[in-house]
């Protein structure tokens, strides 16, 4: 068996050191060929000599001079660049089967697309390319052959449950509804009025997942379930009264998928994100991806309930920001991710977060989005408008 070819875009954080543990459980099938990292040369340096890959990209150009000094202490020959361009370059490289997208946010946009444009295996983890450039990013990947298979934990199970041929239409897959599963993040019974003083963290102590400052932040807000929903109308050609959202806490069952007849179909499994991501890198086989498994005789407690859109308005805004459409999704993730990085720096308190992304929503104007270059503009505007408010509120 060919060993398949595999680059990381963001190796360094919490999704990147996964796939690596996972292929490592999978050395005779896989074989790492390019890593990235934002700034973290020491962790990619080590990465490219435990995994022997062949490339080595950092993206602030000032710290190249320092990955190959690191490369060189850690005994590995990886050549380096440096840049936007250079991540370019890993995610399109002609000998890579697969690529994992895992870098956070809207900087992983770019990347991402040229992965598509170069017809590679993309494991989306970055689900920014799906809200901020739904349409335009599914429209690019099937024009160039390429296989988007969703990492979340949430889209992960909805396509393990949804049947061959989906893609086509849920209605003709006899399909009623999607429902993805939220946790309800740390502050599921807290009092709204508790949620003033809450600080960072506290809001980057998840209670079931270990993750990134910024995405345990949107899990605290449940706007990471909000970006999901509009991340899942485009993964799954859904319309948008066919998601649903329901809190479960004990995040086991992942999400579900009810159909016409009546059948609930659910993925369950132990909060580890190693499971997603050897569905993905081994699909349509299962591979050992080292989770603790499931023991179902102890599972005597999985609740469900609705979710309370009034303590967490930014998930009634990721709702109406899908289905408003056009550039209302790329505005809401940009306004998002400078409230997150405000409220992480001390700049405004915890319950500003929703209060910078609704004032963008209202004072950005809706445009459609015909390209990459659409979606990037929009963005531009949507960060400025965000930035300007939280120096208001300072």
């Amino acid at each position: 068996m060919r060993r398949q070819k595999v680059c990381i875009l963001g190796s360094t954080g919490s999704i990147g050191t996964s796939t690596l543990d996972v292929i490592e459980r999978n050395s005779e099938r896989f074989e790492v060929i390019a890593l990235t990292a934002n700034r973290n040369t020491r962790k990619l340096a080590e990465q490219c000599a435990r995994f022997d890959a062949r490339l080595a990209v950092i993206a602030d150009p000032s710290l190249e001079r320092d990955l190959a000094e690191e490369l060189r202490n850690a005994g590995s020959s990886a050549d380096t660049l440096s840049g936007p361009e250079a991540l370019l370059s890993a995610a399109g490289m002609p000998e890579a089967d697969i690529v994992m997208a895992s870098i956070v946010g809207a900087a992983g946009l770019r990347s991402t697309f040229h992965a598509a444009q170069t017809g590679k295996r993309v494991l989306l983890a970055n689900k920014e390319s799906l809200v901020i450039a739904g349409e335009v990013f599914v429209n690019e990947a099937r024009r160039h052959n390429a296989t988007v298979l969703p990492v979340d934990s949430e889209h992960n199970a909805i396509f393990q449950s949804l049947p061959a041929g989906f893609e086509h239409g849920l209605e003709g897959a006899g399909v009623d509804k999607i429902i993805l599963t939220a946790s309800g993040g740390p502050f599921l019974a807290k009092a709204a009025s508790e949620l003033e003083s809450v600080t960072p963290e506290q809001a980057c102590a998840h209670p079931n997942w270990d993750m990134g400052r910024k995405i345990s932040v949107d899990s605290a807000t449940l706007m990471n379930k909000g970006l999901e929903v509009i991340e899942a109308r485009w993964l799954f050609h859904a319309r948008p009264d066919q998601i649903e959202v329901l809190v479960h806490p004990q995040s086991i069952v992942h999400s579900m998928v009810a159909y016409r007849d009546g059948s609930v179909i659910a993925q369950l499994g132990t909060p580890d994100m190693r499971t997603p991501i050897a569905n993905v890198l081994a699909w349509p086989e299962r591979i050992e991806a080292g989770v603790k498994r499931l023991q179902l005789a102890q599972m005597n407690d999985l609740s469900f309930l609705e979710p309370d859109l009034e303590r967490f308005p930014c998930l009634a805004m990721a709702f109406e920001a899908m289905r408003r459409g056009d550039s209302a999704p790329a505005q809401l993730n940009a306004a998002n991710e400078i409230a997150v990085e405000s409220f992480l720096e001390g700049r405004i308190g915890f319950m500003r977060i929703p209060e910078v992304v609704a004032e963008v929503m209202e004072c950005a104007e809706q445009v459609p989005l015909n390209s990459l270059d659409d979606v990037l503009v929009q963005d531009r505007v949507a960060r400025r408008l965000a930035n300007e408010y939280v120096l208001k509120l300072q």
